[in-house]
C-alpha cells in the first residue's frame, strides 16, 4: 500500500470509528435511560402480578384494544435476555 493508499484506508478507519463511537455513546445513553425500568419490568415479569395478567387476559377480563405485548409469554423474556447477553458482551469487551 502506498502512502495515499496508507493515508486514505486510515481515514477510513478514522470515520468509522468516529461514527462507532459516537453510536455507542447514544446507545449507552439511551441505555442508562430505561436501565431502572428494565428492572422494574424485570420484577414484573418475574412476580405474582405478571401471572395474574397474564392469567386474566387469557381469561378476556382485558380489554382487546390494550397494547398488552407485556403479556405476551416471550417479549418480555426475550428483552430481558438480550439485556443480559448484551452486558456480557459488555464486560467482555471493557477486559480485552
Amino acid at each position: 500500500m502506498d502512502q495515499l493508499e496508507r493515508i486514505a484506508h486510515m481515514e477510513g478507519i478514522l470515520n468509522r470509528g468516529r461514527e462507532a463511537v459516537d453510536a455507542l455513546e447514544q446507545a449507552l445513553e439511551d441505555y442508562a435511560a430505561v436501565r431502572e425500568e428494565l428492572a422494574e419490568l424485570d420484577a414484573y415479569y418475574s412476580g405474582d402480578l405478571w401471572r395474574r395478567d397474564y392469567d386474566d387476559d387469557a381469561a378476556g377480563r382485558i380489554p382487546k384494544d390494550l397494547k398488552r405485548g407485556v403479556l405476551s409469554e416471550d417479549a418480555v423474556y426475550d428483552l430481558l435476555t438480550d439485556r443480559d447477553r448484551l452486558r456480557g458482551r459488555l464486560e467482555k469487551l471493557g477486559r480485552d
